[in-house]
Parts: C-alpha cells; sequence; structure tokens
C-alpha cells in the first residue's frame, strides 16, 4: 500500500498520541493551552495539540473519520488547484487545525487551566472539503446512514454550533464547527465555482 500524505498524517498521529499516552508530560507539552502561547509564546501548540489525543477512543474516531473521508479528499483536490503534489491537502489539513483554534484562544488566552487536545479540527477541515467538492454524495458514518452530504454537513454545523452555545461538556465543539469553516472556505478559494454551481465537481466527474 503506496504512503499517501492522509495516511502519513494518520500515522504519525496515531505514533504521537500512543507516545503521549505512556508520557503525560508530552500530551502536557503539545496540548492547546491558549494562556502558555499568548503569555509565553509557545505558538507551536496551536499546530501540536492536533497530533495528540485525550485517549484510545477519541483517537480512533478521529482517525476513523480522517480515513473515511480523507484518502477521497487527497485525489480530489489536484483536480481543483494547480499547487503541487500534496501540498494542497497538508495546507487543509494543518490550517483547519490551526483555525480552530481561534475561539478557544479568544476566549481562555488568560485562562491558565484551560488545555484542549485532538484532530477534530483539522478532521472537520477535510470532512468539508469533501462536501463542498462532492455536495451530493451520500455520506453513512456511524449512526449517520445515507444521507446527501450537503445536509450531513448542515446538520453537523448546526448541531456543533449548538452544543457550543450550551457548554456543559469538556468537547471542543467551537473547533468542530471552525475547522469544518476553513474546509469550506480553503476549498472554495481554490476552487471559487465550487460554492456558486452546486455539484460542477460531480458532473464532469460523471458521478
Amino acid at each position: 500500500m503506496a504512503i499517501t500524505i492522509n495516511l502519513g498524517l494518520l500515522l504519525l498521529t496515531a505514533l504521537v498520541s500512543f507516545a503521549a499516552f505512556r508520557d503525560r508530560s508530552l500530551q502536557e507539552r503539545l496540548l492547546f493551552q491558549p494562556f502558555a502561547v499568548q503569555h509565553q509564546g509557545q505558538w507551536y501548540r496551536l499546530l501540536t495539540h492536533a497530533f495528540v489525543h485525550a485517549d484510545t477512543m477519541h483517537l480512533v474516531v478521529n482517525m476513523f473519520v480522517l480515513w473515511s473521508f480523507g484518502s477521497s479528499v487527497e485525489r480530489l483536490l489536484p483536480l481543483i488547484t494547480a499547487l503541487p503534489g500534496g501540498l494542497a491537502y497538508v495546507l487543509l489539513y494543518l490550517g483547519g487545525a490551526i483555525f480552530a483554534t481561534l475561539p478557544g484562544m479568544a476566549k481562555h488566552r488568560d485562562d491558565p487551566g484551560y488545555r484542549s487536545v485532538g484532530a477534530s479540527g483539522a478532521v472537520s477541515a477535510v470532512v468539508f472539503a469533501q462536501i463542498v467538492m462532492l455536495p451530493t454524495h451520500r455520506v453513512t458514518l456511524f449512526f449517520i446512514q445515507d444521507l446527501p452530504s450537503w445536509l450531513f454537513g448542515g446538520l453537523y454545523l448546526a448541531y456543533s454550533y449548538m452544543m457550543d452555545k450550551r457548554g456543559g461538556d469538556t468537547v471542543a465543539h467551537d473547533a468542530h464547527f471552525y475547522g469544518a469553516v476553513f474546509g469550506v472556505l480553503f476549498t472554495a478559494a481554490l476552487r471559487p465555482e465550487l460554492l456558486l454551481d452546486f455539484g460542477v465537481l460531480e458532473r464532469s466527474l460523471g458521478i
């Protein structure tokens, strides 16, 4: 099996996450802590948090979704941009990870106790890149059964927004939401026609 960019990111994330499970000081150094970013200049945390996870289930869920969508997105991106090789995919993934931290930075930059981990923002960016490129493609994922992509995406955004406003749990729903927004904006920036002409790429591919 060829090592694609998507598979490479998945393997790297799994390796770093498992290393951090065994060495919690490593996780502490890599996780997203807005206070450390703002007051100690540890800007690398805006990115490294995406390579560590809270536990094995958190890692497995994120990597399963990444595997389910990422391979397709990596193949599709060269069809909408002249950027070389997998560069567009790397920019999408890492950009989603960073962009997803913005609400956390705004809300918690003076809170030394706030921490978060996980690739959810980056994975959301990948998922929504596919939704923009293949809006009528059917999605089956976990308890979601055979929904058109555009409907799945709309429900996901609404759920993430409402859960973020409600609060009361430890999940960074705002990271899910903003990662998804980045995926839409990034993909549309590469080819604005995707938002202006619904399903244009699907028609050109005959799917």
